[in-house]
């Protein structure tokens, strides 16, 4: 009988005892914060040793059979996994069931930026810039360009955009012009033919807005002004249209060597209407703008002239002997 007692107590306690072994494996294990990346091809053994050699699992065994009891053994997804040895096995099986986290790099394309700007913020993100400068010379990916200029100049939406590092140049490109495209909703478009313009005429005066406001108040003022020439027949003498038909930074303009009488199909002193296609990429602002101008001086004259001064405030006339004043003035 006393054996048998014995026997019995040493089974409670090799059963109680093995109890415990196995619950304290399910505890945490006690290592710093890791991410995980899980690549394609890798598989929950070649996981889970790893996790339990950073310490974020005590054995990776279990953690194996937790994932398996629960059906989810074969839900590991490409992408990261933000992990720490502070949480139970149990926890980690959880999470690497969920969702991966999907590794991205951040790109900010700034407003009014030019098609040859864009290549050198790519390559400095870790993307190959040649390679996408090749596919924004490819007009015939926008129905607004292709066909009637050289590259994809005026639609790619200046923004932050997360990019996944493996994007290739053309789904990088195509990111930037399917935003631009969700600009273009019916109703604008529907307010630009109300104004004369097509959506590509709308956007090359949005570029020129762009590149001519010091700010974004100033941006229906000067889009009212370009529009009330238009309507009379008036060249714009918009220097930054200048500027690109010469390949210029707008700084590099020099009247003195001829600049502002040397014919381009973007010079708006030499010709009349709008330049040959945009001068940049612009933003919403510029965009919204040009479909909501502000076309009339406080006493009902309309908005025709304008000039940046020196206290850098922006001065609108209706007559070219007012803005030489104000020229002689503020300049």
């Amino acid at each position: 009988m006393r054996v048998l007692a014995v026997f019995t107590l040493l089974l409670f306690g090799v059963v109680g005892g093995a109890l415990w072994y196995v619950r304290s494996l399910l505890g945490p294990a006690g290592g710093a914060a890791y991410t995980l990346t899980v690549k394609p091809g890798d598989t929950l053994a070649g996981v889970a040793a790893t996790l339990q050699a950073r310490g974020i699992v005590k054995n990776g065994d279990v953690l194996r059979f937790l994932m398996r009891r629960s059906g989810t053994a074969g839900s590991l997804k490409e992408g990261l996994y933000d992990l720490n040895g502070q949480m139970t096995a149990e926890q980690v099986a959880a999470k690497l069931a969920g969702p991966a986290r999907i590794p991205t790099v951040s790109v900010t394309i700034p407003e009014g930026r030019r098609v040859r700007d864009l290549p050198a913020i790519f390559q400095k993100a870790g993307f190959d810039g040649a390679a996408i400068l090749k596919v924004l010379n490819d007009a015939a990916l926008s129905p607004y360009a292709s066909g009637k200029q050289a590259n994809l100049e005026g639609f790619l939406f200046p923004a932050t955009y997360d990019l996944r590092p493996q994007a290739t140049p053309g789904q990088v490109v195509q990111t930037l012009l399917d935003r631009m495209n969700r600009e273009f909703t019916p109703e604008r478009v529907e307010s630009a033919r109300k104004l004369g313009l097509s959506v590509r005429d709308w956007v090359i005066l949005a570029s020129m807005v762009q590149a001519e406001a010091a700010n974004d108040a100033e941006m229906p003022v000067i889009a009212g002004v370009f529009l009330n020439r238009l309507r009379d027949g008036m060249t714009l003498g918009s220097d930054p249209t200048v500027a690109y038909g010469l390949g210029k930074n707008l700084p590099e303009l020099d009247r003195s060597a001829g600049d502002f009488t040397k014919d381009t199909p973007y010079s708006t002193y030499t010709r009349a209407g709008l330049p040959a296609g945009p001068i940049n990429n612009p933003g919403q602002a510029a965009l919204l703008a040009v479909l909501q101008p502000r076309r009339t001086l406080p006493d009902g004259r309309d908005a025709v002239y304008f000039l940046h001064g020196l206290d850098g405030k922006i001065y609108v006339n209706h007559t070219f002997a007012e803005h030489n004043r104000d020229i002689a003035r503020y300049r």
